[in-house]
């Protein structure tokens, strides 16, 4: 009876000494060039060498190790957010990790749904990250920044509407977006304004400060407000549109762009003009919204920072201690277009 050729259930796993031994160098050189030690001299050609020896044999340094050696993780966790990210928070998060990248940081996405916002942090601090940048929509309480500054967290950066005890803040001021986009409905001589409350959970830390900045722009100018809940579905913007002519609204902010391009169709459907009607505003400035007939006015948004973040990352690793600092990020400006 033949017998099946034994199968190797162990595979060699390259080390450093495999990559000096290729490479001709010392394996203290190998740790210098893959750990982008700056500090020590070494030439181009040595450094090339080592890197294609270290490619060639499919070498990748240990991550626990090098964090032992420099005394704290090489990683950023940033996570993930409940809610459906915008484009602003999309331009902002990938230039945030390629910033990251090439500051030699592991950037980690962390999914926690499901978590309160305590368990989230225990669950955060349990990979022993260097910083934690919690997003828009995720709660972090002052227990959970005390909880993943003691696991070895050196900074600890938030960004939302409100800053957290403890932690450094990139405020985003939500009220500027309803007040932007109110005011310049007020310029255009509207007086009875709906603000969409979008339904969908996760939303309200953004939506109801957009609502406050609204009711400030209008109470200012004698103005009315009224609030609009409404689903993200077709059913629920055709039935807010049937009843239309009943509020005797003069023009909408619809929360942001998705949501005004949602209503405004529905608007038309029913028979209402726009703008002559009903002006309608969003927010977020999509190019999705320059393509409609009519075109929509929005409040565009940008955040500006002094320095970018991953610098201001890297600062706090090496200086940690720092006493927590809240940045006003939010800068917002209306854009007029045909549907207002």
């Amino acid at each position: 009876m033949s017998q099946l050729p034994k199968q190797r259930t162990e595979v060699s796993v390259p080390t450093s000494a495999d990559v000096a031994r290729l490479a001709g160098v010392s394996r203290a050189t190998v740790s210098y060039v893959l750990n982008n030690n700056a500090t020590v001299r070494i030439s181009e050609p040595t450094r090339h060498r080592v890197r294609e020896a270290a490619t060639q044999l499919g070498y990748v340094p240990h991550a626990a190790a090098r964090s032992l050696r420099a005394g704290h993780s090489r990683m950023v966790l940033l996570p993930s957010g409940h809610i459906p990210a915008g484009p602003l928070h999309q331009r902002f998060f990938q230039e945030l990790q390629a910033g990251l990248r090439r500051l030699d940081y592991t950037v980690v996405q962390y999914g926690s749904a499901g978590l309160d916002a305590d368990e989230a942090a225990r669950a955060w601090a349990e990979l022993r990250p260097v910083a934690v940048v919690v997003p828009p929509g995720i709660t972090l309480t002052r227990h959970g920044t005390g909880v993943l500054t003691r696991s070895g967290a050196k900074a600890v950066i938030t960004l939302g509407p409100e800053p957290v005890e403890g932690a450094h803040g990139l405020v985003m001021d939500q009220r500027r977006v309803g007040a932007g986009a109110v005011g310049h409905l007020l310029a255009r001589g509207r007086r009875r304004i709906g603000v969409v409350m979008p339904r969908e959970p996760g939303l309200a830390p953004f939506s109801e400060p957009r609502l406050a900045g609204a009711r400030q722009a209008a109470g200012t100018a004698g103005a009315h407000v009224l609030p609009l809940p409404l689903r993200y579905e077709e059913e629920s913007a055709a039935e807010l549109a049937g009843g239309w002519r009943e509020l005797g609204l003069d023009a909408v902010f619809a929360y942001n762009d998705e949501y005004a391009m949602l209503l405004m169709r529905a608007l038309q459907d029913a028979g209402v003009a726009i703008p002559g009607d009903t002006a309608v505003v969003g927010a977020d400035d999509l190019l999705l919204g320059r393509l409609l007939r009519p075109r929509l006015s929005t409040v565009r948004m940008e955040l500006a920072m002094e320095h970018p973040l991953a610098e201001t990352i890297d600062r706090l690793v090496h200086h940690p201690g720092t006493a927590p600092v809240h940045h006003d990020l939010l800068r917002t400006s209306a854009v007029h277009r045909e549907s207002s």
